[in-house]
């Protein structure tokens, strides 16, 4: 029995909402579109955050998704998930580890500090293989290949919003992953 594109693509949408309430029981918080090809994780919510308001809905947010668009990515190429759950405990290795198996991006940044040391927990074989230390310690600005993903740390990019030089190393980071296909 043969199954048409379309019931092909309802099965895989059915698939990864499973996923995504089952990482959401346990903990997980998103925003976003779950079939992005960039992946956000955020360690330190904001006080917006902590209180209701989705994640990256800030100014953060909103200058990642700007420079984004200034990269060529569609603007609603972008997911964000938080390193913590609600009560701010980290979620785990695995947890994060699985939830970016199930949004499945080809490319994967750090936020903030915390948000690196959860992935480097979360692929510490992948990491510890690299032949570079940079790359091994996800020093930020270092795009790393883990998994056929691009992996890099920002190195704390809402607190670069508030200074100019901090903002053009972040632009400059953020440069080293343009879109992968033709640019939109």
């Amino acid at each position: 029995m043969s199954i048409s594109r379309g019931e092909r693509r309802d099965l895989y949408v059915a698939k990864v909402r499973a996923d995504l309430a089952s990482l959401a029981a346990r903990g997980l918080i998103t925003s976003g579109n779950a079939f992005s090809s960039v992946v956000f994780v955020k360690g330190l919510p904001n006080e917006a955050e902590r209180t209701g308001a989705a994640l990256l809905s800030g100014e953060d947010g909103k200058a990642l998704r700007a420079a984004l668009g200034a990269l060529g990515y569609a603007p609603e190429d972008w997911c964000a998930v938080a390193s913590c759950d609600a009560e701010g405990a980290p979620l785990g290795a695995a947890l994060l580890r699985e939830a970016v198996c199930a949004l499945d991006p080809a490319t994967l940044l750090a936020c903030d500090e915390p948000a690196a040391q959860a992935l480097r927990e979360a692929y510490a074989t992948e990491l510890a293989a690299q032949e570079d230390f940079d790359a091994a310690m996800l020093t930020p600005g270092q795009v790393v290949r883990i998994l056929g993903m691009r992996v890099m740390a920002l190195g704390g990019f809402e607190a670069a919003l508030a200074d100019p030089r901090a903002k053009q190393v972040m632009w400059a980071r953020l440069k080293q992953v343009p879109p992968l296909g033709e640019p939109y």
